[in-house]
């Protein structure tokens, strides 16, 4: 089961921008490189929906592997967005933080791990169950450096 671990994370009301080049990369066949920079992109306006009410998380484990959520990556969370059917979701369970993704019928809800090594958790009548938020973007590193 993945938990996760708070981290203290300041949201910056400043403009984060990275130069943004102008065409796309070839992830088939190669394509000529360019050395052109169309613009910059602000990374606050492109990952947090609502800066108020968003948070970052690191997650610990490996039961979201299939929906690309990794030991050690950091994911971006809104409060602010109400939970819908198979969206990745913080949720405390009886006040244990997992990151999941949400099923819910009309009989029954459960918290579905990404990794067919973990068990699905079906939600008990007398267990009280929290959703923290919707997670929107995952922060996950390609190398260790």
């Amino acid at each position: 089961m993945n938990t996760i671990n708070i981290k203290s994370v300041a949201l910056y009301s400043l403009p984060c921008f990275i130069p943004l080049m102008s065409h796309s990369i070839s992830a088939g066949f190669p394509s000529p490189a360019e050395d052109y920079i169309e613009h910059g992109i602000d990374l606050n306006e492109r990952l947090i929906l609502n800066r108020a009410t968003t948070f970052v998380l690191r997650v610990a484990g490996d039961s979201m592997i299939d929906a690309g959520i990794w030991d050690g990556d950091e994911i971006i969370v809104d409060r602010s967005i109400t939970p819908s059917n198979n969206d990745i979701v913080v949720a405390a369970i009886d006040n244990q933080l997992v990151i999941k993704r949400l099923k819910k019928t009309k009989t029954a809800i459960y918290l579905l791990a990404e990794n067919p090594a973990y068990s699905t958790i079906t939600i008990k009548k007398d267990q009280e169950l929290v959703i923290w938020g919707v997670a929107t973007c995952v922060l996950h590193k390609l190398t260790n450096k």
